[in-house]
């Protein structure tokens, strides 16, 4: 596999090194190239920053689908990461919705707001018009929890983009 190229360009981004290791987690497990640019960074509000990034990226992964024709639609990984294992299930549906059972002890995993991480799954569902549920079946480390969630989307949605033929797969027609 090609590793994409994912460029983030973050002034003080050195001040954010599991935010960028969680987005080239993501790009490479999903096979998608992308660029970041922030205008500024602020470590202990990291809101804008991780909830813009995901509706932009929601955006432009529906932009590039346009009808849908020919891609698998659905996708769904597990993936382990030592003791925690996340689920990732997602429909190309064009209806955004996000469910989630991940939680986290600590408010944050590195230089992220534990929160930030559902908030970030969110706003792609919902910028993206897809439906994805991420389920935590197992998981006490926080960092370990996180990352699989970030893989487990990734894998998720390069399958769910995958080519399958021309068709678009709905009874209606239309997605």
């Amino acid at each position: 596999m090609v590793k994409p190229l994912v460029s983030i360009i973050i002034p003080n981004y050195n001040k954010a090194p599991y935010i960028r290791e969680t987005l080239e987690s993501f790009a490479f497990h999903a096979g998608f190239g992308f660029t970041v640019e922030a205008e500024e960074y602020e470590p202990l509000n990291d809101h804008h920053l991780v909830e813009d990034t995901a509706i932009t990226l929601g955006e432009a992964l529906l932009k590039a689908l346009n009808t849908k024709a020919g891609i698998g639609r659905f996708g769904w990984a597990a993936i382990p990461m030592d003791e925690a294992l996340i689920l990732a299930s997602l429909d190309l549906s064009g209806r955004g919705y996000f469910q989630s059972n991940l939680s986290f002890t600590h408010s944050r995993i590195g230089d992220l707001s534990a929160e930030m991480v559902n908030h970030f799954f969110q706003s792609l569902a919902i910028s993206g018009k897809f439906t994805l549920h991420l389920a935590a079946l197992r998981g006490v480390n926080d960092h370990h929890k996180a990352e699989a969630a970030f893989k487990a989307v990734g894998l998720a949605l390069a399958q769910a983009v995958r080519r399958t033929g021309k068709e678009i797969l709905s009874l209606k027609g239309v997605l």
